[in-house]
């Protein structure tokens, strides 16, 4: 009989977020981002809960679009990092798929292609990792215009470097920036708002919002978690107590002898650990729970198990499922713990641990 490890994917509290997500964006429409196997829930399954909402799809590269397609899904799907070969282009307009062009080798497969997808251009107004510098962009247009590309240029991308931090000026600097370099094509679409801009004050989302972490419950708010956002996690770590035992004062548990109890205490071990995605650096005091009592990590995580002390949960006994992150605690809570940020913890779930849906 296999270990009950799992990942339980709640796909109504998936839908409910990209409802919140629709609400917060006003007149801009929402696609959805769901990179990254959708941000380690499981692209074909998030994708087909969210077939009767989303109006368009948002990943990063070409076989994260493949994947949509093997669910038979048909709307239209964004790549953000645009194509990484000529010969993605052709790819792209059989299937709909809508790269975003960042720099001009892309214009030049574009140039040689005999196909016409259609396609955004990204601006780089202040991140500086991909996109074209602002005072160019007027240059680009012109130069795909003349490709004969009018009808098939939908509009602008930029994203934002700081927009979870809610004091920090560069949110509203880049969306000048932006504003100002696409002045000149009102007639184009507008691309701007990640999940952290649904939550800045008046942030205007333009066309096209394009939410993520905030789809799964995660926070994209520093200080914040997500249900102090009014998200719902949807998803829900647990592994089952396999052993228990008490633990004298002055003894030491785990790898390197790091913790060591200052008086008696009752001590579980969980089977899951980094090698199944939960993060190493998640020590002691870090929370968990178990039937919905909150208790903590003690000691180093281990590759298969780690320890927790149970001093909360007084009834607790071996087979009890204890929950790693979820309803009762939050995975930014753990996230924080562990110097890291819910992105990395729910994309970095093992193959090992299977996905439960409901």
């Amino acid at each position: 009989m296999p270990r009950s490890t799992v990942a339980r994917i709640d796909l109504a509290a998936l839908r409910r977020n990209f409802q919140t997500a629709c609400n917060r964006a006003g007149k801009a429409r929402v696609m959805a981002v769901v990179k990254a196997d959708g941000y380690g829930h499981g692209i074909g399954p998030v994708v087909s809960a969210l077939d009767s909402l989303a109006p368009k799809f948002a990943v990063a590269c070409l076989e994260e679009a493949r994947a949509i397609r093997a669910a038979s899904l048909v709307q239209p799907v964004v790549l953000l990092q645009g194509v990484h070969s000529g010969a993605d282009i052709d790819e792209c307009a059989r299937n709909e798929f809508e790269p975003v062009f960042h720099c001009p080798q892309q214009l030049e497969w574009l140039e040689r292609s005999d196909a016409r997808p259609v396609f955004w251009l990204k601006v780089n107004s202040g991140m500086n990792r991909l996109g074209f510098h602002p005072d160019d962009l007027a240059g680009v247009v012109n130069r795909v215009l003349a490709m004969g590309e009018d009808q098939r240029l939908l509009g602008f991308v930029t994203h934002f470097a700081c927009a979870d931090d809610p004091d920090s000026p560069m949110t509203a600097e880049q969306t000048s920036v932006f504003e100002q370099a696409t002045a000149s094509f009102p007639e184009r679409m507008k691309s701007v708002g990640n999940s952290a801009a649904h939550f800045v004050p008046g942030q205007p989302l333009f066309d096209w919002s394009r939410p993520g972490i905030m789809l799964y419950g995660g926070s994209p708010v520093i200080g914040k978690t997500g249900p102090e956002l009014g998200l719902e996690p949807v998803m829900s770590l647990e592994a089952p107590l396999i052993s228990t035992r008490m633990v004298p004062a002055g003894e030491s548990v785990g790898y390197g002898a790091g913790w060591v109890a200052d008086r008696d205490i009752r001590m579980g071990m969980v089977a899951i650990g980094y090698g199944d995605g939960y993060p190493r650096h998640a020590g002691t005091n870090t929370p968990a729970a178990i039937n919905g009592q909150r208790i903590r990590l003690i000691g180093r995580v281990s590759m298969d198990m780690l320890a927790v002390d149970l001093t909360g949960a007084p009834e607790a006994k071996e087979g009890d499922s204890v929950e790693l992150w979820g309803r009762t605690v939050s995975v930014d809570e753990v996230a924080a713990c562990a110097g890291t940020i819910s992105y990395e913890l729910l994309t970095g779930i093992t193959a090992r641990v299977p996905r439960h849906y409901g």
